[in-house]
C-alpha cells in the first residue's frame, strides 16, 4: 500500500508534474469562469454561485475518491499532509482574506489565473497581494505571539467531532446537495433573466443528488482499508487457518549476541515502554504504521529475518498476520512476548533445569546473554536512535 504517485517519481521531477498539474489547474479555473471578478464576486451578492458550487464538487469529489482509493487499499492516506490549524490567526485571516475577496472579486489563486490572460484588475490585484505579503513580514514582530497562539495541531475536522470520516462525507454530501438546491432558489430569484442556474435540468441534477447522497450512505457502512484489515486478521477464525512461527528467547538472544545481519526486530510495544527497555538493532513501529511505505525497505528483503516482539503473543500475531497480508516473508514471532525474553534472558532468576543433557550448557549460554545484552543496551542509550523519516504529499490550493 503506498500514496498513489509512485516513488519512482523524484524531487526534481516533482517540479515538472506540479509545472504541469499547475498549467492544468489554471486552465480549469479559466473554464469555469473563475477569472471573471464578477462571477467570483457574484456569490457574495446573491446572482451567482458558481463558486459555491465549484468548491462544494471539488471537496465531495477529493473525499469521495480518497475514501474509496483508501478502502482498496491504493492510497496511504496517512502520507497526505494536513496543515496545522492556529484557531484564532486561521478565522482573523479568514475574515481578512474574505474582505479582499468582496472587494477585489478575486482570491490568490484566481487573481493569477485571470492575470495570466491579461486582466488589468486582476494584476492590480496580484500586486496588492505582494505588497500584503512585504507588510506582513516587515511588521510580523508585532503579532507574532497571536500568529502562533491557539495552536490544534494537523486535526482532522472528523476527528474534532468525534465522527467517522465515512459519516462526515456523508454530511458534507448532504450539505453539498442541499446547498445546491437553495442557492439554485437563490439565484433564480435575484436575477431572473440570466442566472446561471436557469440552464440547470431539474431533473437531471436531482438524479445526480440522489446518487451522491446514496454513495454518502454507502461510505459510512464503508470500513477503511486499515480497519478493515485490522479487524479481518484479528479473528480466530482467520488465525485457525494461518498457523505462525515462533522464535524461542534463547535463539533470539543468541542471534542478538552473535550480531546476526539478517534479522530484523520489529518492536510494536509503546513508545513508551520501547524508550524504557529495547533489544538491540530493534525497531519501534506501530501496527499501523505497518502499512506505511517507510518501512518496505526495511522489510521487503526476503533474506531477513523479521521478528514481532510485542507485550504478548496476541498482539504479535495480529501483527505477524498484517505483516504476511502485506506482502512481507520471512516472519516470525517471539515466544511468550517481552515478558517471556525479560525472565529467560535479562532477569538474573535462578536457572530451573529440564532434566536435558544440555541444562548446564543453556544456564551458561543465559548468564552469558544477559551480561552482553545488557551491555548492549546500555550502550544503545548513548547513541542516537534509529528513526525512519516520514514523507508527508503536501498539496492544496
Amino acid at each position: 500500500m503506498g500514496p498513489f504517485v509512485p516513488d519512482l517519481i523524484s524531487d526534481q521531477l516533482n517540479l515538472v508534474v506540479a509545472l504541469l498539474l499547475g498549467i492544468a489547474f489554471g486552465f480549469v479555473l479559466e473554464q469555469a469562469g473563475f477569472s471573471s471578478s464578477r462571477r467570483l464576486a457574484g456569490v457574495f451578492y446573491g446572482y451567482d454561485f458558481t463558486v459555491l458550487r465549484v468548491f462544494f464538487t471539488a471537496a465531495v469529489t477529493a473525499m469521495s475518491g480518497v475514501l474509496i482509493l483508501g478502502h482498496f487499499g491504493m492510497l496511504d492516506t496517512d502520507v497526505i499532509y494536513v496543515n496545522p490549524t492556529w484557531l484564532l490567526p486561521g478565522i482573523v485571516g479568514g475574515v481578512i482574506m474574505g474582505v479582499g475577496f468582496i472587494i477585489g472579486g478575486y482570491c490568490p489563486g484566481t487573481s493569477v489565473c485571470a492575470a495570466a490572460i491579461g486582466k488589468v484588475d486582476a494584476m492590480f490585484f496580484v500586486g496588492g497581494g505582494l505588497l500584503g505579503v512585504y507588510a506582513f513580514g516587515e511588521l510580523f514582530p508585532l503579532y507574532d505571539k497571536f500568529y502562533t497562539s491557539t495552536s490544534l495541531g494537523p486535526v482532522k475536522v472528523f476527528d474534532s467531532l468525534g465522527m467517522s470520516q465515512g459519516l462526515f462525507t456523508f454530511l458534507l454530501i448532504v450539505m453539498a446537495v442541499a446547498a445546491f438546491a437553495v442557492t439554485t432558489i437563490i439565484e433564480k430569484r435575484v436575477d431572473k433573466e440570466s442566472a446561471p442556474s436557469l440552464q440547470f435540468k431539474p431533473v437531471k441534477h436531482a438524479v445526480v443528488g440522489s446518487f451522491a447522497v446514496l454513495l454518502g450512505v454507502i461510505f459510512i457502512f464503508m470500513p477503511d482499508h486499515k480497519s478493515g484489515l485490522i479487524e479481518r486478521v484479528s479473528g480466530q477464525a482467520y488465525a485457525a487457518v494461518h498457523p505462525v512461527q515462533k522464535m524461542d528467547a534463547d535463539e533470539l538472544a543468541f542471534r542478538i549476541v552473535d550480531h546476526e545481519s539478517n534479522i530484523r526486530i520489529i518492536d510494536i510495544r509503546s513508545p513508551l515502554d520501547f524508550g524504557l527497555l529495547s533489544l538491540p538493532g530493534s525497531y519501534n513501529v506501530q501496527r499501523n504504521d505497518l502499512f506505511g511505505k517507510d518501512w518496505v525497505a526495511t522489510f521487503s528483503r526476503r533474506h531477513l529475518k523479521k521478528v514481532v516482539v510485542g507485550d504478548n503473543e496476541e498482539d504479535e500475531r495480529t501483527a505477524y498476520y498484517l505483516l504476511h497480508e502485506l506482502g512481507y516473508e520471512n516472519l516470525a514471532i517471539l515466544r511468550g512476548g517481552m515478558g517471556a525474553f525479560k525472565r529467560t534472558i535479562l532477569d538474573s532468576n535462578v536457572f530451573v533445569p529440564t532434566g536435558s543433557r544440555w541444562d548446564g550448557d543453556v544456564r551458561d549460554f543465559r548468564v552469558n546473554a544477559r551480561t552482553t545484552i545488557l551491555k548492549m543496551i546500555a550502550e544503545a542509550k548513548n547513541k542516537p536512535a534509529k528513526a525512519i523519516v516520514k514523507r508527508k504529499i503536501q498539496g492544496g490550493c
